[in-house]
């Protein structure tokens, strides 16, 4: 057994962990990271990375076999499946190497092995000091004034479906599928169902989702949620909304999966060649030794006051495992303003309805700020301007002209309060939103913001002006 001193630990290897180690590294800190799989952790194993990259090569096969609409004659068009498995491989490879080069770049120590928190002992005073168990029984303890939690999520399952990995998964079984089913049975329309509807779809499946709403995508605004619906209906996708999957009625039969659902009273049978589980996220709280400290759980999740600090004020907690939006560059965010406090700086806390969000089917979802609906619960008065892409030269030049900007303004006081889109590659260009948001910019503002023709952000400009009936292209 060794032991070793830290002025900050930090638990999970991942987005947010590693982010909160190069910030520490940066302001002087001496940093460890424990981790017990790989560095990057959900995100770039089984998660953000890899999904982008299987839709990406969809987009581009959906594209291929559209070839002729854009002039070009293609012939013997093949889906490759391991080749597509190979690419995504490739990329999260290249990465990962990435992050391994940026802990030796920042004098991170990096501990592999299984991290439990250690309450008070010979070995420090108080809780917070880490065991860490490596792969040949070897034990570590990490000592450090300040520890970081940032264990993370996996995806959540439902009792009853157990995930073999074959006939029923969730989307980290699924990104090493060898080859592509038939048919899909989806089970939950909300981000990660959506992405991996639209994905799997453009590959040839036939899929069906099943949620549990009134709408998929029912955080979205509700245009945006209509619109994708519309979408993926006329791309044949299968939409069984207000119906509960009955787990006990599941049975294989033939190489498939049957199970019933109950929409509103009226029983459906479903039949798929698999099962895609896509019901939300649990937070890793077991495990890594809450019981030896003081830190308290609500709903799963680690209580964390508005400096990330749990109910031992020198442990903090970022990312999933502390609920709330459960994204990648929030973790980072939060890792970046744990650090910050721990040095006795002064991080702004982040605001949930200023975080923009992004969804990856095809066409692309993002948004940030409220929903019209919001607005109004909020008991404010408000005004709208929406702007199709269909009026958006770069969008027919690209082939992509479905969907349109939405902006929700204070009628009073004119402030922007949401910014909501569905359309070709929005998710590159929402963080002007966000940043007008920031900036408390009104619609009129980034209106006369010159927008360069042709691009498609100039839907952003034509929808500002949409607030009050300015839009030129409408």
């Amino acid at each position: 057994m060794s032991e070793n001193r830290y002025d900050i630990v930090v638990l999970g290897g991942g987005t947010g962990g590693y982010i909160a180690a190069i910030r520490a590294a940066q302001l002087g800190k001496t940093v460890a990271v424990v981790e017990k799989d790989k560095l990057g952790g959900t995100c770039l194993h089984r998660g953000c990375i890899p999904s982008k990259a299987l839709l990406r090569s969809a987009e581009v096969y959906s594209t291929m076999k559209h070839s002729e609409d854009y002039g070009i004659t293609a012939s013997s068009i093949e889906l490759n499946v391991a080749g597509v498995m190979s690419r995504k491989q490739r990329i999260v490879d290249q990465l990962h190497q990435g992050v391994q080069f940026l802990m030796k770049k920042n004098k991170v120590d990096v501990y592999y092995g299984n991290g439990r928190i250690v309450g008070p002992s010979i070995f420090s005073p108080r809780s917070g000091a880490v065991s860490v168990e490596k792969a040949d029984g070897e034990i570590d303890v990490l000592l450090s004034q300040n520890l970081i939690i940032a264990s993370g999520s996996k995806p959540r399952s439902l009792p009853g479906l157990e995930v073999d990995g074959h006939y029923v998964m969730t989307s980290e079984e699924a990104l090493n599928m060898e080859e592509l089913p038939k048919s899909i049975l989806i089970i939950g329309g909300g981000v990660i169902g959506v992405e991996w509807a639209s994905m799997l779809s453009d590959f040839g499946v036939e899929v069906t989702i099943v949620e549990a709403e009134q709408r998929i995508a029912s955080l979205e605004d509700q245009d945006i949620s209509r619109e994708l619906e519309r979408l993926f209906k006329k791309r044949r996708i299968n939409l069984i909304t207000s119906a509960k999957v009955m787990t006990d009625t599941m049975q294989i039969v033939d190489n498939q999966v049957t199970i019933q659902a109950d929409k509103q009273g009226e029983i459906i049978e479903l039949k798929a060649d698999k099962i895609l589980l896509s019901v939300g996220r649990e937070a890793n709280v077991t495990g890594i030794g809450l019981e030896s400290t003081d830190i308290k759980t609500e709903k799963g999740v680690i209580r964390v006051n508005r400096h990330l600090q749990t109910a031992e004020s020198h442990i903090y907690a970022i990312g999933d495992v502390i609920g709330g939006l459960q994204l990648a560059h929030v973790a980072g965010h939060e890792g970046i303003a744990a650090v910050e406090h721990i040095c006795g700086l002064e991080p702004h806390p982040m605001e949930d309805h200023m975080v923009p969000k992004c969804t990856y089917t095809r066409p692309e979802i993002a948004n940030v700020g409220w929903t019209e609906k919001q607005a109004v619960e909020q008991g404010r008065k408000v005004k709208v301007g929406k702007f199709s892409f269909k009026a958006i030269g770069k969008a027919l030049v690209y082939g992509e002209s479905d969907g349109f900007v939405k902006v929700v303004a204070d009628a009073d006081t004119n402030d922007i309060l949401g910014v909501h889109m569905i359309g070709p590659h929005v998710t590159d260009y929402i963080s002007e939103a966000a940043l007008a948001q920031v900036l408390n910019a009104t619609p009129w503002e980034v209106g006369q913001t010159i927008h360069p023709h042709p691009t498609l952000s100039e839907a952003i400009g034509e929808a500002m002006l949409a607030v009050d009936g300015r839009a030129i292209g409408s």
